[in-house]
């Protein structure tokens, strides 16, 4: 018998989780849509539908006219049901942002650290606390907190990252030291491949690598509309493959990796030492966005058009991908400028096949497209659940 009740509550939860999904990924919809996406009955649909309104988990939002008959109501996620806070940790700051579950940004900071992982957990904290206050709400109603850090995550939240020397930094368990909020901590590309999966460039697609060029470089894997973590969470750390035998040295202690040649630094003096100018960080975008670029800057970027275009190759080459899509800061800025220029290149590299299947975008979103990607972590938890914790009864 208890097998049994197993079951009942499983298929019930799954269901639940269904609807749930369908209405926050699909809008506003009437219980007669709902039943059609998902294959549920009208019965259960009405039926759990009824427990999510009484919750407050949904809400009706509106009326559309149908064939004859009496207009059906709309239903959406509440976005007041809870809210959820993620966070970007850059090489020097980290963004806070606060959402509801329309996914409306609520409060915002940009905080400061030397990137000292105690200085970093303390600023993440902080960023929390300052954006629970700075939008109005309790604590309790922040159904969680996504952090999106550069580096190797495992699924307790240990980080490790070579370049910045983060040796198994247990931040996951710093940050629940400090709140009652559930902390997910997840890698950087990864969050950015999720927000751009959900609501950016690859809505709907199945097969896709989300790229992320900053000062590192790292890639989101997306298999069959899922992320692809490897066997020890560490697939995507694109930047650090080898593009060139003994090539320069890379910040990780290996020669010859691909962000030795694309991450933002390394262009950056390039491009410093060809054209006699200081090199600070500002003079990357700042030649970017130059209507006339001096012909040393010139040949600097035709050649960092060159090594992301076999990059991309090989991404094509590995995955077959319907689509790639290029972010991170300097990864927008450089596809804004030579997009058609490094889509030649990628064809050149590629088997002409699989280049022939994939297109290569541009991110849709903008630079906190990092930390709107960690504020869908607790989303997905939610959706996964169907709205309800393990220790709550199911249709009881």
């Amino acid at each position: 018998m208890g097998n049994r009740r197993t079951t009942v509550r499983d298929v019930r939860r799954a269901n639940r989780a269904s609807l749930l999904s369908d209405l926050f990924h699909g809008g506003m919809q009437s219980r007669l849509e709902l039943a059609a996406t998902t294959a549920l009955s009208q019965a259960s649909v009405s039926n759990l539908i009824g427990e999510m309104l009484d919750e407050g988990l949904v809400e009706e939002a509106g009326l559309v006219d149908s064939d004859g008959g009496r207009p059906r109501v709309l239903l959406r996620v509440r976005p007041g049901f809870g809210f959820v806070v993620g966070a970007d940790v850059g090489e020097t700051r980290v963004l806070v942002e606060m959402y509801d579950l329309a996914m409306s940004r609520l409060a915002a900071v940009t905080l400061a650290h030397d990137d000292d992982p105690g200085e970093v957990s303390g600023r993440l904290l902080e960023g929390l606390a300052a954006v629970i206050a700075e939008a109005g709400v309790e604590e309790k109603d922040v159904l969680g907190y996504g952090v999106g850090v550069p580096g190797v995550v495992d699924r307790d939240g240990v980080v490790d990252s070579q370049p910045t020397g983060w040796d198994a930094v247990p931040l996951g368990a710093m940050l629940r030291a400090g709140t009652d909020v559930p902390v997910f901590v997840e890698n950087g590309a990864k969050t950015l491949g999720q927000a751009e999966m959900w609501f950016g460039a690859c809505r709907g697609v199945q097969h896709a690598v989300i790229i992320m060029i900053g000062t590192g470089v790292g890639a989101a894997v997306v298999m069959d509309g899922r992320g692809y973590r490897g066997a020890n969470s560490n697939a995507g750390e694109w930047g650090h493959t080898t593009l060139i035998f003994d090539g320069d040295p890379c910040r990780c202690g290996a020669r010859g990796c691909l962000e030795a040649y694309i991450g933002a630094d390394r262009i950056g003096r390039r491009l410093a030492e060809a054209t006699g100018e200081a090199y600070t960080q500002d003079l990357l975008p700042h030649l970017l966005a130059a209507t006339e670029m001096p012909a040393a800057a010139k040949t600097v970027f035709a050649s960092t058009v060159g090594y992301l275009g076999a990059g991309i190759a090989d991404l094509i080459n590995l995955f077959s991908p319907e689509r790639i899509v290029l972010g991170g800061e300097t990864g927008t800025l450089l596809g804004r400028r030579f997009l058609p220029q490094i889509r030649a290149a990628a064809a050149q590299h590629a088997l002409r096949r699989p280049y022939a299947r994939t297109s290569i975008e541009l991110c849709e979103l903008g630079p906190d497209a990092v930390a709107m990607g960690a504020a869908t972590l607790p989303i997905g938890m939610l959706l996964e659940q169907g709205g309800l914790h393990e220790s709550q009864p199911v249709g009881s």
